[in-house]
C-alpha cells in the first residue's frame, strides 16, 4: 500500500507509460514479422500464377523465374522437415533451424488429354526465404541500439511520469498538510481556496465545514457553561426559600422570589438554546420600537410597575438590522432584570444611535436576589449574536444598560390596515 496518493499517481503514470512502450515495441515487431510473410507469401503467389498460365499455354511447367524458389513435381523430393510440417496443408511456413525458413506453396495444373480427358498434376512450390529475413538480421545488428532508445524513452517517460505526479498532487500534499495543522481552537484557511478547480473547491467546502464545527463545538461548550454558571444562582435562590418551607409559611416576599427565579430561569434558557442555535438565525430590518412595546406589554399585564409607568422616548420607527427573535430575548431580559432587581421609574430611551434603559436600583430586593447584574453574560452574547454592542453602567443609586443596534438603512414601513 502506498504511503501517499503522490507514489500511488506515480506508479500508476509509470506503469501506463512503460506498458505502452512494451506493447508499441511488440505491436512494431509483429507488424515487421507480418510484414516480411506476407511479402515472401506474395512472391509465391505471382510466381505460381505465371506456372499455371505457361502450363495452359504451353503444356509444361516452367522454371521459376527466382533463384530462390524451386519446383517439386512429387512431395517426396520436398526436405524432410518440410514434409513433417507441410504434410496435408496447400501452404505451409516451415521453422527448420537456425537460418533454414521456408515457405511451401502446392499447386494443381489442369492439362488436356487427346481425347479431351482433363488431367490434373499438382505440383509443390518451395521458397529457401533464409536469405529473406531481414528483421531477424536487423535486430541481431542493431538489437542493442533499439534496446538502448527503448530504455532512454522509458527513464523519460518515467520521468515525466514523476514530474507530472508531482505537479498534481502537489496542491493536494499542500491541502492535506493545511489540515493537519489545524488546531481544535485556530481559524481553518486554507491557501487553495482561490483557486478555479476541484481542488479550491474542495478546500473552500473544507474550510467551511470545519469552521461551522469549531462554530458549534464553541456553541455547545458555552452552552455547557452558562448551564452550570446561569442557572446555579436561581436554583440556589429557590433552594434556600424551599428549604425554610418546611418550618414555617412562606411570606409574599419569599413567593416573589420564587416566582423570580422560575421566570428568570424559563428567560435563560430561552436565551441559551437561541444561543445555541444562532448560525440557523437569518437577520432581517425590523422595528425595535414595537419589540420594546411588545415586551412592556407583556410585563405590565403581569402586574409590574403599577403606579409607575416607564417612561418611553423613542422615535416612531426605530429601523435595526438584526433577529427579531434573539432582540426579542435582549429586550425581555433587560426589562425583566428591571422589573425584578430595580425600582419603579424605568426610562427607555434613543439617542446618538443608543438604546438607553435606566431604572432607580432597590436597595431592599438587591442583596435577595443577586442583582440587576446577574446574567450579563449571557446579554452580550445574545448582543454578539446579532453584532450588536450592549454596555451594563452600574451607579449607588440607579442602573443602566446601554445597547448599541445595527441601525437599518432602509425604513420600517408601518403594518397595512385591512
Amino acid at each position: 500500500m502506498f504511503k501517499s496518493i503522490r507514489h500511488g499517481l506515480f506508479a500508476a503514470l509509470a506503469g501506463f507509460a512503460v506498458l505502452i512502450c512494451v506493447g508499441y515495441t511488440g505491436l512494431a515487431l509483429v507488424i515487421a514479422y507480418v510484414t516480411e510473410d506476407m511479402l515472401i507469401d506474395r512472391l509465391l503467389q505471382r510466381e505460381a500464377a505465371a506456372i499455371a498460365a505457361h502450363f495452359h499455354a504451353h503444356g509444361e511447367v516452367k522454371t521459376p523465374g527466382l533463384d530462390l524458389i524451386s519446383v517439386h513435381r512429387r512431395f517426396e523430393t520436398l526436405p524432410p522437415a518440410v514434409r513433417a510440417q507441410a504434410a496435408g496443408k496447400a501452404r505451409a511456413e516451415v521453422f527448420a533451424g537456425p537460418g533454414r525458413h521456408y515457405h511451401v506453396r502446392a499447386l494443381d495444373l489442369h492439362a488436356e488429354g487427346k481425347a479431351g480427358t482433363r488431367g490434373t498434376q499438382r505440383i509443390y512450390l518451395l521458397a529457401d526465404v533464409g536469405p529473406l529475413l531481414v528483421v531477424a538480421s536487423l535486430i541481431g545488428e542493431v538489437g542493442g541500439v533499439l534496446l538502448g532508445v527503448a530504455l532512454g524513452l522509458v527513464a523519460l517517460a518515467l520521468l515525466l511520469a514523476w514530474l507530472l505526479a508531482r505537479r498534481l498532487v502537489s496542491p493536494l500534499l499542500v491541502l492535506a498538510q493545511e489540515v493537519r495543522a489545524v488546531t481544535p481552537d485556530g481559524a481553518a484557511s486554507f491557501s487553495a481556496r482561490q483557486r478555479r478547480d476541484e481542488i479550491g473547491y474542495l478546500a473552500e467546502k473544507l474550510g467551511t465545514t470545519i469552521a461551522g464545527l469549531h462554530a458549534a463545538l464553541g456553541r455547545e461548550h458555552a452552552f455547557t457553561r452558562d448551564v452550570s454558571h446561569e442557572l446555579r444562582t436561581p436554583l440556589t435562590v429557590m433552594n434556600n426559600v424551599l428549604g425554610q418551607a418546611s418550618a414555617r409559611p412562606l411570606a409574599g416576599q419569599e413567593v416573589a422570589q420564587l416566582q423570580a427565579s422560575l421566570a428568570e430561569i424559563r428567560h435563560t434558557v430561552d436565551v441559551l438554546f437561541a444561543l445555541a442555535r444562532a448560525e440557523h438565525v437569518v437577520e432581517e430590518t425590523f422595528d425595535l420600537r414595537g419589540t420594546i412595546e411588545e415586551s412592556l406589554l407583556r410585563l405590565m399585564d403581569d402586574g409590574a410597575w403599577q403606579g409607575a409607568e416607564p417612561l418611553l422616548d423613542l422615535p416612531d420607527r426605530l429601523a435595526v438590522t438584526g433577529n427579531r427573535h434573539l432582540a426579542r430575548l435582549l429586550i425581555d431580559n433587560c426589562l425583566g432584570n428591571a422589573r425584578f432587581h430595580g425600582a419603579p421609574g424605568l426610562r427607555v430611551a434613543w439617542h446618538g444611535g443608543v438604546l438607553g434603559m435606566t431604572n432607580a436600583v432597590d436597595p431592599g430586593r438587591a442583596a435577595a436576589m443577586q442583582g440587576f447584574q446577574h446574567g450579563q453574560n449571557l446579554l452580550a452574547r445574545i448582543a454578539a449574536a446579532m453584532g450588536w454592542r450592549i454596555g451594563f453602567h452600574a451607579g449607588a443609586a440607579s442602573y443602566r444598560v446601554e445597547i448599541v443596534p445595527a441601525v437599518s438603512a432602509v425604513p420600517v414601513l408601518p403594518p397595512r390596515v385591512r
